[in-house]
């Protein structure tokens, strides 16, 4: 579900990205710049693949207190990204059709293939990479092939809602899906963030303080189906340490508080005046 998630919003915002170069292409008459387009989008991913590769199979073959400190290094990385990338997109959702046009434009106009397939390369290389980074650490609280069916399936959305937005069969509220995702990713980036406490703590890094706040283990285990689907996609722990717990609340709370606060009149509205 975790895996899911991630990769339905970040193919999503690939796909959002690639339709909207096309789409100006097809509107200007520069269809047969297409092409490059693709080859650019396709560069990208290859790239974000060896990337996973490398992730997988070089910080993942460590083992002991090195693999802990990996792990919580790759934990921390994937919240701070993740942070970056939600509250990123809810800045630059509204000019980034334009913005994607206007270099596309400009690309045109001096005449640069190069410049035609950076514009996608880069935007659809940085969700691979955020891919990437988040599937290698979902996957180190998960069954890596649990992981890996959840993000075949995300993507397999991504691109679907992508390909019917691009041909205007169907139409969907972005900033209704963005802040709905948005809420769920901040509650697993809560999550993450509490998974590398745990593994910087087993490593010896960080203090223990209060080793179990609780233990639930008798009514939730982590290793059951549900207690494994919780722990994945919101960061439940069966008997975290207090450190763990503090550090969750605080991450949650306070990126809901400011992710919301746009989106929320907190002032007192002012009493309606109409002018005769």
């Amino acid at each position: 579900m975790g895996a899911a998630l991630l990769t339905t919003r970040e193919g999503l915002e690939a796909s959002l990205i690639v339709g909207i170069v096309l789409a100006y292409l097809a509107k200007t008459g520069n269809r047969e710049h297409m092409k490059v387009i693709w080859a650019g989008a396709a560069a990208a991913v290859l790239a974000s693949i060896l990337t996973g590769a490398l992730l997988f199979f070089t910080i993942g073959e460590l083992e002991g207190r090195a693999e802990q400190i990996f792990e919580g290094i790759a934990m921390f990385s994937a919240v701070a990204v993740l942070t970056w990338m939600i509250f990123w997109m809810r800045r630059q959702a509204v000019n980034i059709k334009q913005d994607l046009e206007a270099r596309i434009q400009s690309a045109i106009a001096a005449g640069s293939a190069l410049g035609l397939a950076s514009v996608v390369f880069f935007a659809v290389l940085r969700e691979g990479w955020e891919t990437a980074l988040f599937l290698f650490a979902i996957s180190e609280s998960s069954t890596p092939g649990v992981t890996a069916v959840g993000a075949v399936i995300g993507l397999a959305v991504s691109i679907t809602i992508g390909v019917l937005l691009y041909r205007g069969s169907r139409r969907l509220n972005l900033r209704q899906f963005f802040t709905v995702t948005g809420i769920l990713l901040i509650v697993f980036a809560a999550g993450l963030l509490a998974h590398g406490i745990h593994e910087f703590q087993e490593a010896g890094l960080l203090p223990m303080t209060v080793e179990h706040v609780w233990n639930t283990n008798a009514v939730l285990g982590e290793d059951t189906t549900f207690g494994e689907f919780m722990t994945t996609l919101f960061g439940y722990n069966a008997n975290p340490s207090l450190l763990e717990v503090a550090a969750w609340a605080t991450y949650l709370v306070t990126a809901l508080v400011f992710f919301l606060r746009p989106l929320v009149d907190w002032r007192p509205r002012a009493a309606a005046t109409v002018e005769a």
